[in-house]
């Protein structure tokens, strides 16, 4: 078998920033994974948007075959080492387990963790390319759905060319989640096991200005649309040229990259928004030293959409909350730095949005000021429709119209998968559905240019002895 460099935390991370989570020893391994009840008809394996046969990889580490766990984890889901870490586990696998409700759940990510762990700190290369089939694909974005398109492609025979726009690959799972949930050697893993299948990376390359989508076509058979979003919008208020404003993507990047900002030392931090960008923002600015951190939220914790378990993290962290809260204007200094947040009391109105949640209305004569010395916007993100119009492709307001069930777009040359497409209804903005998505649209793209039998050509040229050991 192939032996790939061994990866690791990077140690220059400051402590703050190590990964939360310690992983299980190999006894605490072992005990968890007997408990294990191996469901025939497990209800696990249909929680999970990548099908990773669970009960299979937990009775690998059961019986010791951790190369062969880790095998079965990653051949079903290509970023299955990160999912590990950031899956919503008790909304998805464990939630489903036959033991909630008499006992406490399988440590199904835990496990997952500890298997994909080990092929990483024992360098194990465990795929392999397929026979070469003489085709092109070009993947536009090194996020979750664009390195499990990448992989599997690679894997049906495919030359793979992976353009990513910024310098490091692996997308939102490399620059997007906070260390302490997902450290950076993780995701490198992941693009490491797909790079050594002969897939080309071409970071810094961003599609309508290093290349045109002309030139790309021009490269390529099939093309797969894996671009994610952008940074978080401008909101439209007073004083965001303030210094002292943030985007919360922008905000974790830079503590991914080792640039902790040292304005949040003693600062009191403003997060607008309650998703799970929101909490990462507001846990990040806690580890850079902030002295006070609040959520400032425009409808109550039942509308949020942050998942439970990041909600509680938060609450656990010191994060305050403040609901039905709607900011008005960013107050300023004659330095030009925050100073405050004005805000105004919202209350329910009895309306119903498309979403199905509740909408708010003003409350008369309730302005008010939250103090700050930083203000973070995470608001959602922007959407990439000038890429999508460069494609020539049908899109709403940067959504690609697609085949749900494969990602294929109005080109019947290019597919789309991952975040590009959340809104559409084909699957949660999450790592492991975009995975699922990634998959999708390579197995449509494998059956369509290799035909009926395409699953034929998925075949490794030298087995790897975690195939074998399956």
């Amino acid at each position: 078998m192939a032996i790939h460099h061994r990866i690791s935390e990077d140690p220059s991370v400051p402590s703050a920033f190590r990964e939360m989570v310690p992983p299980l020893s190999r006894s605490a391994a072992g005990e968890e994974s007997n408990r294990c009840l191996y469901c025939y008809d497990a209800p696990c394996i249909k929680a999970c948007p990548t099908s990773i046969n669970i009960p299979s990889f937990i009775k690998r580490i059961a019986t010791g075959n951790t190369e062969g766990a880790a095998y079965a984890i990653m051949d079903a889901n290509p970023v299955g080492a990160s999912c590990a870490r950031v899956c919503p586990t008790e909304l998805l696998c464990e939630g489903a387990c036959v033991l909630n409700g008499t006992a406490e759940p399988i440590a199904i990510g835990r496990l997952q963790r500890y298997a994909t762990d080990f092929a990483a700190t024992e360098g194990l290369q465990l795929f392999a390319p397929g026979a070469p089939a003489g085709i092109s694909a070009g993947v536009i974005g090194s996020g979750p759905a664009g390195l499990s398109a990448a992989r599997e492609l690679a894997r049906f025979g495919f030359q793979v060319d992976v353009y990513e726009a910024k310098s490091v690959a692996g997308g939102l799972d490399s620059t997007g989640i906070v260390s302490f949930r997902l450290p950076t050697h993780v995701p490198a893993w992941e693009v490491q096991q797909v790079e050594a299948l002969g897939v080309r990376f071409h970071t810094g390359v961003r599609i309508g200005s290093s290349l045109s989508a002309k030139q790309l076509l021009e490269r390529h058979d099939a093309v797969v649309l894996a671009a994610g979003m952008g940074y978080v919008p401008p909101l439209g208020l007073e004083g965001e040229e303030l210094e002292g404003v943030h985007d919360a993507i922008r905000l974790v990047e830079a503590t991914k990259s080792g640039r902790m900002p040292s304005s949040f030392t003693g600062a009191k931090v403003a997060v607008i928004g309650a998703g799970n960008t929101a909490i990462d923002a507001a846990t990040c600015s806690v580890r850079l030293g902030a002295d006070k951190v609040k959520i400032v939220y425009r409808r109550t914790g039942a509308e949020m959409t942050a998942y439970p378990f990041e909600f509680e993290f938060a609450k656990q962290d010191g994060v305050e909350f403040e609901w039905l809260t709607q900011p008005v204007r960013i107050i300023g200094d004659e330095q030009g730095k925050v100073t405050g947040l004005e805000c105004i009391r919202l209350e329910a109105d009895g309306r119903t949005g498309p979403d199905g949640r509740r909408l708010f209305s003003p409350v008369p004569d309730s302005t008010f000021v939250n103090e700050a010395d930083a203000v973070v916007f995470a608001t959602g993100q922007q959407r990439l429709a000038p890429l999508a119009d460069q494609l020539g492709i049908s899109h709403q307001n940067g959504i690609p119209e697609v085949d749900p069930m494969t990602g294929l777009t109005s080109n019947p040359r290019i597919y789309a998968a991952g975040d590009v497409l959340h809104g559409t209804g084909a699957g949660e903005a999450t790592v492991v559905s975009a995975a699922e998505q990634g998959k999708r649209a390579a197995a449509a793209i494998a059956r369509k240019l290799l035909g009926e039998e395409f699953e034929s050509y998925k075949r490794e040229l030298v087995p790897t002895r975690a195939a074998e050991n399956v």
